[in-house]
């Protein structure tokens, strides 16, 4: 049976802890706090880091660097016939698409996947890919599967600013545009990989209510009778995070509720005080 290993990066919202306990390699990714150069879980901690943002700390992100991709494959591939990556959609980074193009020169022995996910629906597609290596399946049929999947999943998102989203034109034209009117706190989607407006609602406890019933539509409709979990997320304060979970097992009772820290990786898009909630059909 081919001995396959599953590997992600910090995107999915997976701690390097986590991935130990699971069995999953994982890629810290990279990101420059006012032009230095840091790798997640590095020399910066989580609270430090928002502490970097609100002082108004110029923060950005950058794809890991193909020595750190091919070092990695190359070290497990001592080990392991196969190596399945999941990285964050090709719609949000440019780290697919190179990690495909580096992927060509190993002899079908690297597979990338690309499902249009990112945070919690990645965290998500993570298990799946475990499950699917373990029960036998090769490496190029776990990609085929999970992909086969990909449009069904939905990730909702308030923010407080869309200004580092602008920056990095990791949003849509529209979406931006309903972050411009003063008060309006703006709850973006994403599907199929992109982020883009969903809807524009005054204060934070309306963005919230917004993204519950975004999900239960989505329950009623996209994915009805289907197997499916959902994820809470939070940027920067652990206790707004809570209160957040909070809401969420309330008005889902029936679904074991778990909630991630978005990573610095994904918090230089987002600023603080990010909440967020994904649903995505499951094995």
């Amino acid at each position: 049976m081919e001995k396959t290993a599953i590997m992600t990066d910090t995107n999915s919202g997976i701690t390097p802890e986590k991935a130990r306990e699971i069995g999953v390699y994982m890629l810290k990714m990279p990101f420059v706090v006012n032009g230095r150069d840091y790798i997640e879980y590095g020399e910066i901690s989580y609270g430090e880091f928002f502490e970097y943002l609100e002082s108004g700390a110029d923060v950005s992100t950058s794809q890991p660097s193909p020595g750190s991709l091919t070092d990695m494959w190359d070290e497990i591939l001592k080990e392991h016939d196969s190596v399945v990556y999941l990285p964050m959609s090709s719609g949000l980074s440019g780290t697919c698409e190179t990690a495909k193009a580096l992927a060509e020169d190993y002899g079908g022995r690297v597979f990338v996947v690309d499902n249009k996910r990112i945070s919690v629906t990645l965290y998500m597609s993570v298990f799946d890919a475990i499950e699917l290596a373990r029960s036998g399946m090769p490496a190029r049929n776990i990609v085929e599967t999970l992909e086969a999947q990909a449009d069904r999943q939905s990730i909702y998102v308030s923010v407080n600013t869309l200004e580092h989203l602008k920056k990095s034109g990791r949003v849509t034209a529209a979406g931006a545009a309903i972050g411009t009117v003063l008060g309006i706190k703006p709850v973006l989607q994403i599907q199929g990989g992109k982020l883009d407006a969903y809807k524009k609602v005054r204060g934070m406890k309306a963005a919230c209510s917004a993204m519950l019933d975004g999900i239960e539509n989505d329950l009623k409709t996209r994915f009805s009778g289907e197997k499916n979990d959902i994820r809470a997320a939070y940027s920067g304060d652990p206790e707004t995070g809570k209160q957040w979970l909070e809401e969420v097992k309330k008005r889902f009772p029936s679904y074991d509720v778990k909630l991630d820290a978005l990573p610095i990786s994904i918090s230089c898009h987002v600023g603080a005080g990010a909440l967020g909630i994904g649903i995505a059909a499951v094995r």
